[in-house]
Parts: C-alpha cells; structure tokens; sequence
C-alpha cells in the first residue's frame, strides 16, 4: 500500500510538470517579443545619434551670424529633441535591463524546475518500470500474508486448547497426589485387566480386558465411530490382511517393514495391518477420480498389529506399547489446494473425542527432523496418563500431499479435465490402548472406584462407576 501511495504522488508531481510547460512555452515567447523590440529600439537611437552628426555639420558650416543663429536655433530644437529622444532611449534602456533582469531570473527558475522536473520525470520512469516487479512483490506478499493466516487461527486454536487443557488438569480431582495409581494396578484390583492371561496365550506385548473393562473398550468404539459419521465420515469395514504392494502404496514398506507382521505362507504376500489407513486409502489406488468426488472422508475401526522391534521398558509391561491394539482411523482425499485447511479440520475432529471425554490433552506440532519420510506436516495429540506421570501420544494426525496418491496411483481429473495427483490425510480417531488407561487414570477416584464420562454413560447401559 505505501508503495501505491508513493507511485501516485509521483504522477501527480508528473502531471504538474507537464501543466508547467505551457507557462515556460509563454515566456520564452514573451522574451523573443522583448529581445525584438530592444533590437528595434536599438536602431531608432543609431538613427537619432546619426542626425546628431548631421546637424553639427550643418553648425559648423553656417558662414554667417544669421545663418549661425538660424542654424543654431534649429540646432537647440534637435538637441532639445535629441536630449528627449535620449531620455527616451535610457528609459527604454532600462525597461530593457529590467526586463533581462526578470528574463534572466525566470530563466534560471524555468533552468532550475526544468532540472527537478526531468529528475523527477526519470525517477517516474524508474518507478515505472519497476511498477511490474513491485506488483509482483505485493502479489507475493498478499500471498504470504494469506498462508499466514491459517498458521495465525491455528495458534490462537493451539492456545486455546492449551487453555483447556490447563483448565481440565487443574479440575480434575485425578490432579491430587493419592490419585496416581496407574492402569495396571487399577485395572487388576477391579477385575477389568488381565496381562497374566495375555500373556499365557500371546507372550508379551498383549493384553486381555474383561467384563466392563471390555464393555468400556466397546463403548468407545460405538462413541467415537458416531461422532465422525454425524460430521460426515462415511464408515468402512475393511480387510485387516493386505498384500505388500498395498502396503507400498501408503509408505509403510519398504522402510518399516521390520515392523510388520507377514504371514509364513511366501506365496500369500499377505501383511497384518498397522493401521486403517492402508487399506481406506488404498481403495482408491489405480484410479482416476472426478473433480466433483472430492473430498473423500472415511472412517475405519479395525485391530492393528505392530512388532515394535526394538521396543523395551516399563511401557511394554502394560497397555502402553503393544504389538495389537484398535483403532479408529480417519483418511481425506482432497482437492491439493484445500489440504491445509482440511489438515486442521481432521485434527479438531481427532480432537473431538478428547473434548466429549474432558480429558486433558496437549497438540504438539512435529519439528522437520521428526517427520516421517512420507508426510510433510504433522500434528501429535498427547494425553495426559497421572499414574504413569507423563504425556501419551494418543494420535497422529498427517498431511501427506501427494506423496501417496503418486504411489497409489490415485489420480483425479480438476475443473480444466487435466489429470492431478490428489492430497492424502489421516489420523487417529483415536488408539484405544492408550485411551482406556487415560480414561482409568483421570477418573480414580480415592476409593479406587473409576468413574465413567458422562458421554459414554450411554454406551455403557447408564453405568456411572466401574468398582
């Protein structure tokens, strides 16, 4: 906008040089008309000092008194006209000075303004032709500050959810120091968690819920599925065993496949899922879809099987880390244009859950460096777990751009009918493993009793407490 501004006053000033040309046009008229009748008065006194001559001859040739005082009388006549004549002549000399005077300081005026105009007429034609390249800069600027401001709604969302979250960890009663116990010691004296009998049957790294520790996992499935259908996901089953070139479609292999159960059969190329999104985004693999089916929003409960190689420590002994565990999950494909506003809209909807439950919960954004080789952005929501004393990753929610529609082979035709890959997006809506020890966690009570959110109590049959 100063810019603007500046190029405007810049061709006002241009205007009014180009106002003063006639004005400077006049005067240089007025001093040829001057210079002219200087000239012309110039002659009439060489014609005057001429007659002078004449006359003195005449005076000096007079032979006789008479003749002289005749002669001489005449003589006084023309010295009388020629002393009028030279008043005249030193009149109009000094009109004539004056006006050289005026004309001179008008020159150098004219000489002055003629020097700042054609200075200011050059910087015109300088801020001219960078008129086109400041345009442009304005353009991206405007652009920019457009990018920005998502990033700045985002911020203020962040810190209102920060907020929130400070406000729920510092009501809830859990925030007391005798109301630390942790999930495994919670769940066992309430005959809802059996790891003894995981164990017997799958080794480490699984667990066994029962009895309204079971109901509980069931009703949170009902709770969150019913959620992101009524804002418009449309709800899948889906096969759990996929073939390797699914699992290439989506990123997971070749990089992790460490981390991926296969089956024994070779001839099967059959994997356990880790997550949902493999199989809801690679439904649409090896096709072209039309500008009008997008956006896609999907949603899938299913089991997810991950060896976490590598994996050891306090959180293996529990529900925190373990090789099955359900989830929901939540895939978009969009128009690419409108991916980072539907990156924001899937993480308030992961955020959704945690609202309805009033857990307190924290989003932290992923630094570049921490970033899996597939997505560009991330967001991770982390619960708070006051038996374990520590935040829990409890989503992850992406934006992959067209990372895994190149893959796949999902393409789309846009409003022209050129052919373009779409954006992909996912997140937890959310992982119940380590939902259900936060859930457990919060709501202790110092009986050791758990009470149940009022938004599940539905689910559960209208049971308030479990013990």
């Amino acid at each position: 906008a100063e810019q603007e501004a500046t190029l405007n006053r810049l061709r006002q000033q241009r205007q009014a040089l180009e106002n003063l040309k006639p004005q400077l046009a006049q005067l240089e008229e007025r001093l040829t008309k001057t210079s002219s009748d200087l000239k012309r008065w110039d002659d009439q006194l060489n014609q005057h000092r001429a007659r002078i001559k004449e006359y003195q001859g005449v005076i000096a040739q007079a032979s006789t008194i008479e003749d002289g005082f005749t002669q001489f009388s005449q003589a006084n006549k023309l010295n009388d006209r020629l002393n009028q004549q030279l008043r005249q002549v030193n009149t109009l000399s000094q009109r004539k000075y004056q006006l050289e005077q005026s004309i001179n300081q008008a020159s150098q005026v004219l000489l002055r303004e003629h020097a700042v105009a054609q200075s200011r007429i050059s910087q015109l034609e300088t801020g001219l032709q960078q008129l086109p390249s400041l345009n442009e800069e304005l353009r991206q600027t405007r652009v920019e500050l457009e990018q920005l401001a998502p990033l700045e709604e985002e911020l203020s969302r962040k810190q209102q959810t920060s907020k929130q979250a400070q406000s729920q960890i510092n009501s809830l009663e859990v925030a007391e120091a005798q109301l630390k116990r942790e999930i495994r010691e919670l769940g066992e004296k309430l005959d809802i968690l059996d790891l003894q009998a995981a164990s017997k049957i799958s080794g480490s790294g699984f667990y066994v819920l029962k009895g309204l520790g079971a109901q509980l996992h069931r009703a949170l499935i009902s709770y969150m599925l019913d959620i992101h259908t009524k804002d418009g996901f449309t709800e899948y089953f889906v096969p759990y065993l996929v073939t390797s070139n699914t699992m290439f479609g989506t990123g997971q292999l070749p990089k992790m496949e460490e981390d991926m159960y296969k089956t024994a059969v070779d001839d099967d190329d059959l994997y356990l899922i880790p997550t949902a999104e493999v199989p809801l985004s690679n439904m649409f693999k090896k096709e072209i879809l039309s500008y009008e089916q997008l956006p896609i929003y999907i949603v899938a409960h299913t089991p997810c099987f991950r060896r976490e190689a590598g994996a050891a420590g306090k959180d293996t002994r529990g529900m925190l880390r373990v090789h099955q565990f359900d989830k929901v999950e939540l895939v978009k494909i969009v128009h690419p244009e409108s991916s980072p506003d539907e990156h924001l809209s899937l993480l308030a909807q992961a955020e959704k859950v945690l609202q309805g439950l009033k857990l307190p919960y924290r989003v932290a954004e992923l630094a570049t460096s921490d970033l899996s080789f597939a997505a560009s952005r991330c967001y991770d929501i982390e619960l708070w777990a006051p038996g374990v004393e520590n935040w829990l990753e409890i989503s992850s929610v992406s934006n992959f751009m067209d990372f895994q529609a190149r893959r796949m082979g999902c393409r789309f035709r846009d409003e022209e009918k050129k052919v373009k890959f779409p954006h992909t997006l996912n997140g937890s809506g959310v992982a119940l493993a380590r939902l259900i020890p936060a859930i457990i966690e919060n709501y202790q009570n110092a009986d050791g009793t758990i009470r149940i959110p009022e938004a599940l109590q539905p689910y559960m049959k209208g049971i308030t407490k479990i013990g």
